[in-house]
């Protein structure tokens, strides 16, 4: 919308509209369709609510009166007010008896637009305000925009279906919205620009509209967007100018709180006198809000808490530690941990841990806040239990600092001899479980290994966290050697014992290792059922597990990507990139590779690489080991590489890796990454086949393909299948093209894996066409083949086969048993000299002319 002229048939002052001002129908369109005669806009400074009331003046119909009243939230008289109201209506009398009788008589349907009511507590005037909206006529409609909701009768207004309150969160920005206003600035980054001012302001439109006037570098993800001075100077002028010094320093002071309640101000601020001082700030509209939907606990609007953060504040340690001694003594833990950090109370901090257990782990913020502490005291205080260095342990390895994990392991030793031999014995079980992990995220499976079995044959019942995080520790391991049927049942076994503790942290992290499982053997349907489930019960927590709810978004988003649900995957990989962020988890890496598969997806390989390179940076700046993402940062480039037709590049970076998982010395791929070695090697394969320096590049294909079909695990044996189609389809090998196509083609359809066609198309997009007749033929002809080859039951069985049906199911099609269908496969097998029932359904066609 342009900048808003006046009408020229309505008198009076009428707003002007900012000449980027975007319309937004979702909030206008009801508030113009509504019939209420009041219609009351109740909300913060900066929320847009005098744009929202300017944008539905210029809609009113033409045969209404429209006056516009701007009350600059200044503090009038009630007989101040009845004289301006009465000049803007033009009334003959401003006397209360009088401005209310002409106000009941009104013949002419008219709107009256009170622009930001009296800002401060103003009894008298609100009560007159009450009068007449009780009195006035159903053809005066009030439009009422405010900061502070005048003490009126609004329940009776709201019985009477006379009022129309549009909910303050509502007025907030959304991303849509955002995306549209930049738009015409930056185009190309205009979503992912928009989801970073979103995140940051809140939506709320004074902050995007400071966002946009400062231009800021949309390129730049850490550069805060809008300044911080200009924040600071809107605070000053729109909240504490009208605010007495004593409410100034309460609200500076909840500020820096996490969360707060009545109680806990009394507390801070004195008996009574604290809620009270609550009460006030919200009554006038001082950016408070509920605390995660909470009907206790509320928080200053988050964008100000960041920002007043970050700023010098030298009464600050005394405030936290009162409201530490507030949260001890309500045994919040983990909230009295936070303040006793911030008031710099180290000892109390350590002292505190006693109360942690793993799990509290996954609380929101646990591990940053264990992390500083280690960092700020080091060992001496932070490690003078076995319990303390087992917390500590656990957040670095978390983190991914091994380095530091492994100094933290040592200080074990301290606590030798035990004072029995029993205590010795879990101690020392405690040492094999932190120090198998430590080796198992290093990729040193062997040892790792030896270090959960020795472990779980020494834990005794109590330390059943410590067991529950080697058998997951094992299987991953038989998840990474292939070995599926092993990975099912040590999994099951730890799922048992998480739900017969009543632990749902740990069951979320044992169903991320099944998730795993269940996608390797292509039931990415039930892999995501399962996340789905387990997110909505942890959902319900108390305390958010962030760190836990992360990892599920981002293996919800590789399961999205996988059947080829582009859009969605971009969701689930946005929100887990972000809550990871928030919880220094290393696992944010695979958010930024899922983002740059969806942007190759795309055909945008230039933002793909910029993905690879923000993950790289990360990475490094919070000193990540390179095992962790070198390998798969170089074969996720590897893959683009190939795409792009550049396989000199893939063949460089590829053979690098390679040598680092075979050999002598050779380490085990990252848990999160099952396929990585496998899909290094087949990638490799193409490269040099692309590079013509090999001759074998079908028999070395077919070698993994038997891997991947004897260890069941459908996605990779997709991927393979189509790999050999590559290369049989440039080498003009008809029959086995077909053959691996709708091999290939059969696993997409049953296991819905649209990827791995996608990512074949994007490497060879000429095989298109062939891909689209061999669907046909896969979904549409039958076998035909010569009758004198094959029996009339061993047709049928054919036919059955082709329609992918399984052996169960064609004896109990056919009324057979299922050794007479596995004699028949067998023998149809042989007159067609195939192995695989794809390979009988292509030579069948092709015998039959159908191929």
């Amino acid at each position: 919308m342009t900048a808003m002229t006046p009408c020229l048939d309505r008198s009076g002052f009428l707003p002007r509209l900012s000449s980027h001002h975007l319309s937004r129908a979702r909030l206008s369109e009801p508030l113009l369709a509504s019939t209420a005669r009041v219609k009351l806009l109740c909300a913060p400074a900066g929320s847009g609510k005098s744009a929202l009331l300017a944008e539905c003046l210029l809609q009113a119909p033409t045969q209404c009166r429209v006056h516009w009243l701007p009350l600059s939230g200044v503090a009038s008289s009630a007989a101040d007010f009845r004289h301006r109201l009465a000049e803007t209506l033009e009334l003959a009398s401003s006397d209360e008896t009088g401005l209310l009788g002409d106000l009941a008589r009104l013949q002419t349907p008219t709107w009256l637009f009170l622009d930001d009511y009296c800002r401060l507590p103003n009894p008298e005037l609100d009560q007159l305000l009450d009068r007449m909206l009780a009195i006035s006529s159903p053809m005066l409609t009030w439009w009422l925009g405010a900061r502070r909701r005048p003490q009126c009768n609004w329940p009776r207004l709201l019985l009477d279906d006379e009022l129309y309150d549009c909910e303050s969160a509502s007025l907030a920005f959304i991303p849509g919205e955002v995306e549209q206003i930049l738009q015409p600035w930056v185009p190309e980054q205009a979503s992912k620009v928009a989801s970073r001012i979103i995140q940051r302001t809140g939506g709320w439109c004074a902050g995007v509209r400071i966002a946009l006037l400062h231009k800021c570098d949309w390129s730049r993800q850490d550069k805060p967007l809008g300044r911080a001075d200009t924040l600071l100077d809107y605070l000053e002028h729109e909240l504490f100018s009208s605010l007495t010094p004593e409410l100034s320093e309460v609200w500076r002071v909840l500020a820096h709180l996490p969360r707060f309640n009545a109680r806990l101000c009394d507390h801070l601020f004195g008996a009574g006198e604290g809620a009270q001082y609550l009460r006030t700030l919200q009554a006038l509209g001082c950016f408070i809000e509920p605390w995660k939907d909470s009907t206790d606990w509320l928080q200053i609007f988050t964008p100000f808490t960041q920002l007043l953060r970050d700023e010098q504040w030298p009464a600050g340690r005394s405030w936290h530690r009162r409201a530490c001694q507030w949260f001890c003594a309500e045994q919040d833990w983990k909230s009295a941990f936070e303040q006793a950090l911030l008031a710099e109370e180290y000892e109390v901090a350590v002292s505190l841990l006693q109360h942690f257990s793993f799990e509290h782990l996954f609380e929101e913020q646990t591990v940053v806040l264990l992390l500083r502490l280690h960092e700020q005291q080091g060992g001496e205080l932070t490690l003078g239990s076995p319990q303390l260095v087992g917390l500590i342990t656990a957040a670095l390895l978390f983190a991914g600092r091994f380095e530091q994990a492994t100094d933290c392991i040592a200080h074990l030793s301290r606590f030798m001899p035990q004072p029995s031999a029993l205590l010795q014995q879990q101690l020392i079980a405690r040492w094999r479980a932190q120090q198998g992990w430590l080796l198992h995220l290093q990729g040193r499976m062997d040892c790792s290994r030896a270090h959960f079995i020795d472990a779980l044959s020494e834990l005794g019942p109590d330390l059943w966290t410590v067991r529950l995080i080697c058998l997951s520790g094992l299987t991953q391991q038989a998840l990474l050697r292939g070995e599926l049927d092993v990975a099912q049942a040590i999994n099951r076994e730890a799922l048992c014992l998480a739900r017969a503790q009543g632990s749902l942290v740990f069951e979320g992290l044992l169903e991320l290792d099944h998730a795993q499982l269940l996608e390797q053997r292509g039931a990415a349907l039930r892999a995501e059922s399962l996340l789905t489930n387990m997110h909505e019960l942890l959902s319900r927590q108390p305390d958010r597990p962030t760190p836990l709810l992360g990892r599920i978004a981002l293996r919800r988003g590789r399961l999205a990507l996988l059947q080829g649900q582009d859009e969605r995957a971009g969701e689930f990989f946005q929100t887990g990139v972000e809550d990871c962020l928030r919880s220094h988890d290393k696992r944010v890496l695979y958010g930024f590779l899922g983002q740059a598969q969806l942007a190759a997806n795309r055909g945008d390989y230039g933002q793909a690489f910029v993905h690879l390179r923000d993950a790289e940076r990360l990475m490094q700046q919070w000193q990540i080991p390179d095992e962790v993402y070198r390998g798969v940062l170089l074969q996720v480039s590897s893959h683009f590489w190939l795409q792009q037709g550049r396989p000199e590049l893939a063949h460089e970076a590829l053979s690098r890796v390679l040598r680092h998982y075979r050999g002598p010395q050779a380490r085990q791929a990252p848990p999160a990454t099952l396929q990585l070695i496998a899909r290094v090697e087949y990638q490799l394969i193409l490269a040099q086949f692309h590079l013509k320096q090999t001759d074998d590049s079908v028999v070395r294909l077919q070698a993994l393909l038997d891997q991947a079909q004897h260890s069941g695990m459908r996605g990779l044996e997709a991927e393979l299948h189509f790999a050999v189609a590559e290369v049989a389809w440039l080498t003009g090998e008809r029959i086995l093209m077909l053959d691996s196509l709708l091999a290939g083609l059969e696993l997409v359809k049953h296991c819905n894996l649209k990827q791995a066609q996608q990512e074949l198309l994007l490497r060879q997009p000429h095989l298109l066409k062939a891909i689209t007749e061999v669907e046909l033929t896969f979904e549409q002809a039958v076998p035909v083949v010569d009758s004198q080859l094959l029996s009339r039951r061993e047709t049928e069985v054919l036919e059955l086969v082709a329609q992918g049906h399984s052996n169960q199911q064609i004896a109990e099609k056919l009324f057979i048993s299922l050794h007479t269908v596995k004699t028949h496969v067998r023998r149809i097998h042989g007159k067609l000299g195939v192995v695989r029932r794809t390979q009988a359904v292509a030579k069948a066609r092709l015998l039959g002319g159908c191929g």
